[in-house]
């Protein structure tokens, strides 16, 4: 830190060098050194401003409130949470978001909280924040600074949803909305899969989860009959966010359950963020049974830690488990998937075959449209033997094919 610590040296921190202030010890000693200054969080709004900027040009750079709020806690602090809510409310408010915004924005801005309540008091939401969190001045200055800097820092994004520069003076109509039947399958397979989540008995969850599979498949394969090829305007995407730790292991399985889906995967390493690409209603189902199935493996594991004692690396293990659910559930997830195509394809009498490739045609030709420049890699890390079987074995009792006969 210099000698001399003034208004200018704290305009030229925030505007000009916030980027290393994505180190939390640079943030501290920034912190440390403004409240040894006397300066006061906030005091005439310039943190206010500072942050509403960083967070505008990170809109322009293709990321999306739900993206914001992840990396915040992944990448600052978890203290930055509300703070970075209060900031997206005040966005929100300023660019009259609810009636402007494409509906996705909206819905994540009310998930997230950023919707209503009062506005801070003179507009300096950081101000108005380490009050209602009483945060200390040392604390709260380095919970902002940091935050500056993972905003400044944001990598740009592929554009999946206009940013506030495009938005138009009225509102959006929805985009591709569900219809009648997408939501009533929905609804079927959110309600099966939470029953599988809360149940305590294992072969309960495993046929709740089966049952939900089939019904995905078969409603993919209604829509394919229905639809005949995929219209452009039904081929959406979404970001599926993916939190610590195992991170790739927890992609391999968000992977596993997309490809069984006709659902393509684009990962930003590093950032713990996933874009899927596919039909409308096959993007709900599949982050639908991989939340379900981060909850059933998680139980999982606990239950191998267990049985499985001391052993020389947990964090081995554990990454070993979740790999070998991953690939098992991808191998029962197709073969479930093929099971229900043939059986419908039977009761129709009709081939689904090509009706289905020109389907995944269409969702190939959007990823391609997307992400230009993408690249396929596969990790060739080594893996506990052990850790690896255990969760092989953990995914054989989560089972999601149809149960008519017994598992090879």
């Amino acid at each position: 830190m210099p000698d001399v610590i003034d208004d200018a040296w704290l305009a030229d921190l925030l505007r000009h060098r916030a980027a290393m202030l994505t180190d939390a010890e640079i943030a501290a000693d920034a912190a440390g050194a403004l409240v040894a200054h006397g300066f006061a969080l906030d005091a005439d709004g310039l943190v206010t401003r500072t942050l509403l900027d960083a967070l505008d040009e990170t809109w322009e750079r293709g990321w999306q409130p739900a993206d914001v709020s992840h990396v915040a806690r992944r990448k600052a602090t978890a203290g930055s949470a509300q703070l970075v809510v209060a900031l997206m409310a005040e966005h929100a408010r300023r660019s009259s978001a609810v009636d402007r915004a494409p509906g996705t924005w909206v819905d994540q801005l009310r998930e997230l909280g950023a919707l209503g309540g009062a506005p801070p008091r003179d507009g300096a939401v950081v101000a108005d924040w380490q009050r209602s969190e009483r945060r200390p001045p040392a604390e709260a200055w380095r919970i902002a600074l940091q935050l500056l800097g993972t905003l400044r820092s944001t990598a740009r994004l592929e554009l999946l949803v206009p940013p506030p520069s495009r938005w138009g003076a009225a509102r959006r109509r929805a985009e591709g909305p569900a219809t009648g039947s997408d939501d009533r399958a929905l609804r079927v397979i959110r309600g099966l899969l939470a029953k599988a989540e809360s149940t305590e008995f294992a072969e309960e969850a495993e046929a709740l989860t089966a049952k939900a599979q089939a019904l995905m498949t078969r409603h993919a394969v209604d829509a394919a009959v229905l639809q005949g090829e995929l219209p452009p305007g039904d081929v959406g995407t979404r970001r599926v966010h993916v939190a610590d730790p195992y991170v790739r292991a927890k992609v391999q399985l968000l992977g596993a359950v997309a490809e069984a889906n006709d659902v393509r995967l684009v990962w930003y390493q590093g950032l713990g963020i996933a874009t899927v690409v596919g039909g409308r209603a096959d993007l709900d189902a599949v982050e639908l049974l991989f939340t379900s199935l981060l909850l059933q493996v998680a139980q999982g594991l606990a239950a191998a830690e267990r049985q499985a004692g001391r052993y020389a690396s947990p964090r081995t293990f554990r990454r070993a488990f979740l790999l070998g659910y991953a690939h098992r559930i991808g191998e029962r997830l197709q073969d479930a998937r093929r099971r229900a195509t043939a059986e419908a394809a039977a009761e129709r009498e009709l081939d689904l075959l090509p009706v289905l490739r020109s389907r995944r045609e269409a969702v190939d030709a959007a990823v391609a449209e997307l992400f230009p420049k993408l690249r396929t890699s596969r990790s060739r890390a080594s893996v506990d033997a052990g850790g690896w079987s255990a969760g092989q074995t953990a995914a054989e009792r989560a089972d999601v094919g149809p149960r008519r006969s017994p598992l090879d």
